[in-house]
Formats: structure tokens, C-alpha cells, sequence
């Protein structure tokens, strides 16, 4: 089996200031570079930088060697190294998350050495790390192999069977950067907010019969139609002042779009990366027919969000899609009101984004059909969560 050397870097210009991290994956045995990974991520921490790093760096290495792949993980941040290793405890609460998730990763993976190594020995990562910035203070995407390319928008518990969560995490790997970044997340200090308003789409008959409902386009009932005029007459109406409607392709969520589109007179656009998960060979069945039919399938789908439907979708790959969309609508949008009308799986992750929350988290929600939920991201890199699953206009 091969053995993996993992290098990680974070940098804070400011701390807090622009921030960007690298990491790099080598073969232990002759230190060859298997993957690089590095990504400019706004306004926030050297410490914060550094763990994005590590979780970058394990990740690719999961995706190279899989489960119990043997890696040495080697960073400069004296901080992250004695934290992970259980030798220092967290005491920045705002770290903790960030933690949680590189732990989980290195329990999948037999990380054989946790190692502080001076700044000097670090100079891959880091100078990853540092074209990331360089690249987006330039209103650039990092590439791998240190090219950038324009930044902007490409062209075009166990829930309920319909509302299944999804754990997730975002990842960088070479492989991935070798296709432009949809948006860079950069964007100067201020406490202007850009609203996303999160719009569930209205019942479908799926939904009734609590079905999985994934890529499977389903119209809404008599009831979800009038489900989505009432979300239409709020959203129409004081304090709201919506400056873009964004949909997911599905024909339940363009419904529901369409209907508040109709009341304020905006158009609708369609974002594919708002989609619902697909769930491949479970499409239409109940939780109970998946549990007799696909037992073991069902099991492990719960257990790992890597782990997909037979012939869908992992919840690993739909959270790399929704942070895609995310990152484009915030820096399009910037200062701005976006409804987004999409589905549990999708508004569920961009909540967790949110709280910066581990995918725990997702288990311990609930999304009534047609609910209302309100994020507010500013560009100096906090985000807040103003309401959830609000529901009062259906009343």
C-alpha cells in the first residue's frame, strides 16, 4: 500500500485579512507530488487558513489511497499540529468545527504522524498558498500548476425519504482545479450583506407519499401550487425587496419560482447546481421499500456522505455543487436580495456552510415544504443565520 506525505499551509494577510490555504500530497517513498490543492478563501485567520490546508490536503488524499491509506502530516502551525494530535485543546470555539472535520477525515485515513516542521521546510504549501492570494487579489482563480484563470459565473438524521440531509464538505484537489473556480469569495472588508433567501419548493405527490424525490421532475399538487402563491404574496410585499430569483432546473422548484416571479416581475434564473441529490436506483421508492430492497446500500449511504445510492449521487459530490452555486451568487449578487428556490438536500447544506457547523448538524433539522429560511453573508467573511423553516405565510 502506498504511504503519503501530506505538507499544509494557511496565510492571513492582516490576521484577520485575505486569507488562502495550500497543501500538497507526495508519495512517501520518493516524495513524487500526487496532488496540490490551494484556494483563496476571503477575509478570515492564519489559524482558520491553516486548518482549511489540512482539510484539503486529507481529503485529496482520500480520494488517491481511500480508506485506512497510511499518511504523515507535516505543517508549520505549531497550533494545528498539537491540537489534532490530542496534545493542546481547542479553546477557540470558532476552530472547533474546523477540527471536528479534520478529525473525522484522519480517522478514515491512518494518519501515522503528526509532525511540526519549521516554515522553511514548508515552502510547497505555502507557496501554494500564496499564489491562491496572489491569484484572487488579481480578481483570479488558482489553477493547478499556478496558473489563474478569470474568476466569474460559468455559463449554463435520517430524513424523511423526500428530505434526506447531506453532510458535506468541500474539496480541492489538482484534479478539480484544473477546471475554472465559479467564484473566488473575495471581496474587500465591509458589513454590507448579501441576502439569500431560502424558498423550499410546494408539495408534489411524491412528496405526499413521502417518497424519494430526487432528479425525478414532479409537478407541484393543487395544494403545492397554492403553497407557492402564498410564499409568492409574502415575498411581494414589505420587508421584502427581491433582486433575483434563482431556481434549481427541476420542474418543482421552477413552479415555485415562476409563482413569485409572477407577483414581483422578475425573471427566473436556473442555476443546474441547485438540484436536488440523486438518488439514483431509490428514485420514487419509500424509506421502507429502500430498507428491504437496498439494506446494506442504506446503511452505509447513512453512515458516509462520500458513499452514494446505487447510481446516484454521494452527499460529499452534491455539497462540492451547492458551494460552487453559493460562491457564485454571493459575488454576483454582492449587497443584494437572491431567492433561491431549491430543495431540503441543497438548503440544508448551504445552512451548515453557514454555521460553519459539522454534518452532524444536518441531522438535526427539519424543512416543511414551501418554507422560508434567510442567510445573510458579508464580505468580511461572517455569515448568519436570521430565520429558519418559517412557515407563517402558509398559515
Amino acid at each position: 500500500m502506498t504511504s503519503y506525505i501530506v505538507e499544509a499551509d494557511g496565510g492571513s494577510r492582516g490576521n484577520p485579512g485575505p486569507a488562502g490555504y495550500g497543501a500538497v500530497v507526495m508519495d512517501a517513498a520518493d516524495r513524487q507530488v500526487l496532488a496540490e490543492a490551494a484556494e483563496a478563501i476571503g477575509v478570515t485567520t492564519n489559524n482558520v487558513a491553516e486548518y482549511r490546508g489540512l482539510i484539503a490536503g486529507l481529503t485529496a488524499v482520500l480520494d488517491l489511497g481511500g480508506e485506512g491509506a497510511p499518511v504523515a502530516v507535516r505543517m508549520d502551525s505549531k497550533l494545528v499540529v498539537e491540537q489534532m494530535a490530542g496534545r493542546w485543546k481547542i479553546k477557540n470555539e470558532g476552530l472547533r468545527p474546523l477540527a471536528l472535520e479534520a478529525g473525522k477525515l484522519a480517522r478514515r485515513l491512518r494518519v501515522t504522524e503528526w509532525t511540526w516542521i519549521p516554515r522553511e521546510q514548508n515552502g510547497h504549501a505555502d507557496r501554494l498558498a500564496n499564489e491562491a492570494m496572489d491569484a484572487a487579489a488579481k480578481g483570479l482563480a488558482w489553477r493547478a500548476g499556478g496558473s489563474a484563470v478569470q474568476a466569474g459565473p460559468r455559463t449554463s438524521p435520517r430524513s424523511t425519504p423526500t428530505d434526506v440531509s447531506a453532510p458535506s464538505a468541500s474539496l480541492a484537489t489538482a484534479q478539480q482545479r484544473n477546471q475554472p473556480n465559479s467564484g473566488t469569495g473575495w471581496s474587500p472588508p465591509t458589513r454590507v450583506s448579501t441576502s439569500l433567501l431560502l424558498l423550499r419548493h410546494g408539495e408534489t405527490p411524491l412528496s405526499v407519499e413521502r417518497r424519494f424525490s430526487g432528479l425525478g421532475d414532479a409537478e407541484l399538487t393543487a395544494n403545492g401550487l397554492a403553497q407557492a402563491a402564498a410564499a409568492a404574496e409574502r415575498l411581494s410585499r414589505e420587508p421584502y425587496h427581491l433582486d433575483a430569483i434563482v431556481s434549481s432546473p427541476l420542474k418543482r422548484a421552477r413552479q415555485t419560482a415562476e409563482a413569485v416571479a409572477q407577483r414581483t416581475g422578475l425573471g427566473v434564473e436556473v442555476d443546474d447546481d441547485l438540484r436536488e441529490a440523486d438518488f439514483g436506483a431509490w428514485e420514487g421508492h419509500t424509506f421502507t421499500e429502500v430498507q428491504r430492497g437496498w439494506p446494506a446500500e442504506l446503511a452505509a449511504w447513512l453512515a458516509d456522505p462520500n458513499t452514494a445510492p446505487p447510481d446516484g449521487e454521494s452527499f460529499e459530490a452534491v455539497a462540492q455543487r451547492i458551494r460552487r452555486a453559493e460562491e457564485r451568487l454571493v459575488e454576483r449578487y454582492e449587497g443584494r436580495t437572491v431567492l433561491i428556490v431549491s430543495h431540503v438536500t441543497p438548503i440544508k447544506t448551504l445552512l451548515r456552510f453557514a454555521l460553519m457547523a459539522p454534518p452532524v448538524t444536518l441531522y438535526r433539522m427539519h424543512l416543511d415544504l414551501a418554507c422560508l429560511s434567510l442567510i445573510e453573508h458579508y464580505a468580511d467573511g461572517q455569515s448568519v443565520v436570521k430565520s429558519f423553516n418559517d412557515t407563517s405565510h402558509l398559515r
